[in-house]
């Protein structure tokens, strides 16, 4: 029945497109918290659709919706959205996706920035969109793996590894237990600190002090738009900052490994694409994954953090991605 009623809309969409002609597409941006790469995210979807002729104000209308960091207010805009005449909706991070899902079944939805779709069950068993749901997601798959391999390598001294997180936000959930199985095979022990707000994270990094060698930063969007409290505790006590995103390397973490969010929003606008102008459904649209991977370095990050980058080390990183 939902396959069924999702032809029926696409269809419903293709001729009231059609028949308009110049029409406007309406969709809706549904985004958890405001922090650099959720921003990046959102801009490089909206970029895709001017580059396609959909410019918000002329054939484009989005109704663009902040949840401010409240889980709550996604169930507000997901039933705002549900009863909406949108023609799709873009949802940003994790829980923004799942409470789409859970309240909107007449449009399509695209999600972005999740981290690990199956666990947040996005998609069946085999990977697959189901419904009136597809999207992207921010995870590269061996991105973790990577950043864990160059701590051991570069910092063998990093025996215990500190990390803040919101076990509530399953896209952070799942990086901190991934960091983990890595960690262990490196010999390094990863030491928690859980949050439920972003007003317990001094505190929370406050509570690592003398059982840590350096702290890392998951996939967690609590942790990230309360950055400036967690680092710092890290400048203050020389400790060096490992990010999972190179946005949070420019404010002020010291290196990651991580794909480009711009990228992925566009190449999720392309996906919205697809269903806009090509008039496939979201059960049509197979789940995409970044490919590429960037080692981020900031060096003003490192003197604040006590750490000497060697050349060794630079000559590793592109001209681009090296934060001075």
């Amino acid at each position: 029945m939902k396959k069924i009623g999702l032809v029926l809309i696409t269809v419903f969409m293709i001729f009231a497109l059609t028949a308009c002609g110049d029409a406007e597409v309406k969709v809706g941006i549904a985004q958890l918290v405001e922090h650099p790469s959720l921003d990046l995210t959102r801009e490089g979807f909206i970029q895709a659709l001017e580059d396609a002729g959909y410019v918000d104000g002329e054939k484009l209308e989005i109704d663009y919706q902040n949840a401010q960091g409240e889980m709550p207010n996604n169930t507000t805009i997901a039933q705002k959205f549900e009863a909406s005449d949108n023609d799709l909706i873009l949802a940003i991070t994790t829980p923004t996706a799942q409470a789409m899902q859970q309240k909107v079944k007449d449009i399509p939805v695209v999600f972005t920035a999740v981290t690990d779709p199956l666990g947040a069950g996005l998609v069946d068993a085999s990977n697959a969109p189901v419904g009136n749901v597809t999207g992207m997601s921010d995870t590269h798959p061996s991105g973790l793996e990577e950043l864990m391999n160059f701590i051991a390598k570069e910092f063998p001294d990093v025996k215990n590894l500190g990390v803040v997180y919101n076990a509530g936000e399953q896209n952070s959930f799942v990086s901190v237990e991934r960091a983990k199985t890595k960690a262990d095979e490196l010999g390094i022990s990863l030491v928690e600190a859980n949050i439920t707000n972003t007003s317990e994270l001094k505190q929370a990094t406050e509570s690592l002090l003398g059982k840590i060698d350096a702290l890392f930063i998951p996939k967690d969007n609590m942790v990230v738009s309360g950055l400036p409290a967690l680092l710092q505790v890290a400048n203050e006590n020389d400790l060096p900052v490992f990010a999972s995103e190179k946005d949070t390397v420019a404010s002020g973490a010291f290196v990651s490994f991580s794909v480009d969010y711009f990228t992925i929003g566009y190449e999720t606008g392309q996906m919205a694409l697809e269903i806009i102008d090509g008039g496939k459904t979201p059960e049509e649209l197979e789940i995409q994954y970044p490919d590429k991977l960037d080692l981020v370095i900031n060096l003003i990050a490192a003197e604040e953090q006590g750490i000497t980058v060697s050349e060794e080390l630079l000559n590793q990183v592109k001209e681009e991605n090296i934060i001075k």
